[in-house]
């Protein structure tokens, strides 16, 4: 199903809910001095409320910055491989032509093998750290001798080694960015006490009321929705794809 069609079910889902709720809270409910409980029920909910839209605001930002830093290390990760490719083939011997081949091998393993076991947060097969490692081999065995034969296989083995932090942030970011049990349990269970929270407030009238907390019911649920989209930068709605891989395969193959 698509995602916004699934997120509209979500928020009118909440929505009548809470509206459900709020209805029977004033229709069965004890009404005797709600009005009078207006000014500490309103400072309470301000205190909760402010607390939960930072809570909410601050994991939305740290989620959108970790899907732009995905976006962009995919990238860093991609042209730093074709990089040191271009400086292996000026060496001499067979060594540019080894760190080729096994260039476009790490790059489709990536795309192909790597980038799906991301989407599901499975485990990621080592078979990209054995083809890095024997890149690295290959240079550091290169013949020469001479000054520029030296600063074209420090270059290159440079650019291996910022392929190989990249990777290692790509992989250690899909458990370290996404939002965790704690974290979710902080977030459901503060928007339900902010939706719940406004059913002690009284002075309104039926249908008021229910749209008010109906509508904050639905917020809530949209910047939740938005968050559990987001806790994964390569699925959901966010979907970083291995586009900078599949370019670098056709300019290496």
């Amino acid at each position: 199903m698509n995602v916004y069609v699934t997120g509209v079910f979500w928020v009118v889902g909440a929505a009548i809910a809470a509206a459900a709720v709020g209805y029977l809270v004033r229709r069965f409910g004890w009404d005797e001095g709600r009005r009078d409980n207006n000014d500490a029920a309103g400072q309470v909910f301000t205190i909760v409320g402010g607390l939960h839209a930072v809570l909410i605001a601050f994991v939305l930002i740290s989620l959108f910055d970790g899907v732009s830093s995905a976006r962009e290390g995919s990238y860093t990760e991609a042209d730093n491989l074709v990089a040191a490719t271009w400086s292996a083939q000026a060496l001499p011997g067979d060594a540019g032509e080894q760190v080729r081949r096994l260039s476009i091998a790490y790059a489709t393993t990536v795309a192909q093998r790597e980038w799906p076991q991301l989407v599901v947060e499975g485990p990621v097969p080592d078979t990209g750290w054995t083809q890095l490692d024997q890149m690295r081999r290959a240079i550091a065995a290169a013949p020469g001798g001479d000054e520029w034969t030296t600063e074209l296989k420090r270059r290159a083995s440079d650019e291996i080694w910022q392929v190989y932090q990249a990777r290692q942030t790509r992989l250690t970011g899909v458990d370290t960015d996404s939002v965790g049990p704690v974290m979710w349990f902080a977030l459901i269970l503060g928007s339900v006490i902010s939706v719940l929270l406004p059913n002690l407030f009284g002075g309104t009238r039926m249908a008021a009321h229910l749209v008010i907390v109906s509508t904050l019911a639905g917020t809530i649920v949209v910047l939740l929705y938005a968050i559990y989209q987001l806790q994964n930068p390569y699925a959901g709605s966010a979907n970083v794809h291995p586009d900078a891989f599949v370019a670098a395969i056709s300019r290496l193959g």
